[in-house]
């Protein structure tokens, strides 16, 4: 390649003008720019969520730890005597429950069967009601049960209430080595004082906030969008850094939550509880002065990139303009307007040797759309003409048979035996049959004349321009058909015999097509029935 082919390369021009307009300093700006932004409040976006998260961890421990306490107060006071009357039971519940309760659905006393005795603030059904099912009072009436031990169930939707609550229980002084009751009480997840903080809080927009997460239940227990509050977390595999906060870590990271969002998480323990709070703020948020910063990057450089297009823009048209006057040229060729012809050449560069290519792809093209039309009218293995050709023939010699007041005729050809040859030696000493039987019948024909083969082993021959004397014509050339196929077929080695029988139609210009063949078809038939290898005439 010498240097004068280099130069005058389209790839040489391109590049030439790409090293004037391309800036990459701007690129690297602003990836760098970006980069160290997002790193420097990364840390900050973190420090921050980890000290909410601590803090609503904190808070709710410190709720639950208050209820707890009290519990544990009251079923050490609870006077063993009133189990047996219930309504001086409810009397001390009232007591004890009226002024500063913290539990908002109230207290209720169980038996050591399970069943519901006596409660404050009574509640519609509460009191009669079964609830041995209940994992927090089947725990406080197990025999391990202590009389300092609180157990908390699993948040639920309170059979009483209907409303989310979180249940807790603690087991009633001993008697025979079990203990006599339990004594419950159920606050509301959205009671006031106890998870408001968590529930009402955002950090930025909806979907940042708070979630409060039992890995033991595999539960939601609260969160700050309220068609979350007990629901089951996500299976393993959806959120990472979800996984390894159900395994016990407890720290801040970046992840992807079950929504497939980017988000900053801080991972804080609830120690009375083994529940952990999540403070969560999506990516988008936290990260939102990286955006603008990469917002103002992009507008300066949309507006280079405008400035450099216009450039881009005149250096190309300059360099394309042959290559535009080229497909111009061809696009007025496609519609007709100019003859099909090779396009001028007018540079020895990537865009001449373009044209070059077109102009041997259109001579290509032309030679396969010629053998293309020979193949749409002709049949494949003997190059005769196929049904189609011979519909188009047939009309236009009626054409010619009306106009001039002549007859045609239409010998219907159909070889005797042949479906033997095809069972005993195969398609291909069939195909060769056929062609074989086409060369024989081809040297007959006159140039006027047209030879089909339309099926099979099925062949017509149309003859035109006939006087009075049609029927004897088209007899001397079926005999002319019928000797033509005396001599015997050479099939593998083996000469064979083959017949043909013929059935003739003639007709004059007011004869249609269809008619034509179907009459020498049944002609046709008509000599096989006679015993085939002979003719049989019908005349319209």
């Amino acid at each position: 390649m010498n240097l004068r082919r280099i130069f005058s390369s389209i790839v040489t021009r391109l590049l030439l003008l790409a090293l004037c307009i391309v800036t990459l300093g701007a690129v690297a700006r602003y990836y760098a720019l970006s980069h160290f932004l997002r790193e420097d409040l990364s840390t900050v976006v973190q420090n921050q969520q980890m000290a909410l998260a601590s803090y609503v961890a904190r808070d709710v421990d410190f709720k639950i730890e208050q209820r707890q306490a009290l519990l544990r107060r009251l079923a050490s006071s609870l006077p063993a005597a009133l189990l047996q009357r219930p309504a001086e039971l409810q009397a001390w519940l009232r007591l004890h429950c009226d002024f500063q309760c913290p539990f908002s659905q109230g207290l209720f006393v169980v038996t050591q069967e399970g069943r519901a005795i006596a409660d404050y603030p009574p509640l519609p059904g509460r009191v009669g009601s079964d609830f041995s099912d209940r994992d927090y009072i089947s725990a406080a009436l197990s025999a391990p049960a202590r009389l300092d031990r609180i157990v908390i169930g699993r948040p639920v939707i309170g059979r009483a209430s209907k409303k989310p609550v979180l249940p807790m229980a603690a087991a009633l002084p001993w008697r025979d080595g079990r203990p006599q009751g339990a004594l419950a009480g159920i606050t509301a997840l959205a009671a006031p004082g106890f998870m408001d903080l968590l529930l009402a809080s955002h950090i930025g927009r909806p979907n940042s906030g708070f979630l409060l997460i039992s890995p033991q239940d595999k539960l939601f227990v609260a969160s700050s969008q309220p068609d979350m509050v007990l629901k089951p977390t996500p299976p393993a595999g959806i959120n990472p850094l979800h996984d390894r906060a159900m395994a016990g870590f407890r720290g801040v990271g970046i992840t992807i939550n079950a929504k497939g969002r980017e988000e900053v998480s801080a991972i804080a323990s609830v120690p009375s509880t083994g529940w952990f709070v999540v403070a969560r703020l999506p990516s988008s948020e936290a990260f939102a002065t990286v955006g603008r910063a990469q917002a103002f990057l992009l507008k300066n450089a949309v507006i280079a990139i405008l400035i450099f297009g216009v450039a881009a823009g005149i250096g190309l048209y300059l360099l394309f303009r042959p290559l535009f006057r080229a497909a111009s040229h061809a696009d007025r060729m496609t519609r007709g307007e100019l003859p099909l012809e090779p396009l001028p050449l007018t540079r020895n560069d990537e865009v001449g040797h373009l044209i070059a290519a077109f102009n041997r792809l259109l001579n290509k093209l032309n030679q396969q759309q010629t053998e293309l039309a020979r193949m749409a009218h002709h049949d494949a293995l003997t190059g005769l003409p196929n049904r189609a050709l011979l519909s188009d023939r047939l009309n236009m010699a009626l054409a010619r048979a009306q106009r001039n007041e002549r007859k045609l005729g239409l010998l219907f050809l159909d070889l005797d035996g042949f479906k033997l040859i095809n069972d005993n030696y195969g398609h291909k000493a069939g195909d060769k049959v056929l062609w074989q039987a086409a060369q024989r019948l081809s040297g007959i024909v006159r140039q006027t004349d047209t030879l089909a083969r339309i099926g099979g082993d099925e062949f017509v021959l149309l003859i035109g321009d006939l006087g009075a004397d049609a029927e004897e014509v088209a007899r001397i050339v079926a005999a002319k058909c019928l000797e033509a196929m005396q001599e015997p077929f050479d099939i593998g080695g083996e000469q064979r015999q083959l017949g043909i029988s013929i059935g003739i139609a003639l007709g004059g210009g007011d004869s249609s097509a269809d008619s034509l063949l179907q009459a020498a078809d049944q002609a046709m038939y008509r000599a096989k029935k006679s015993g085939r290898s002979g003719c049989e005439t019908i005349t319209l």
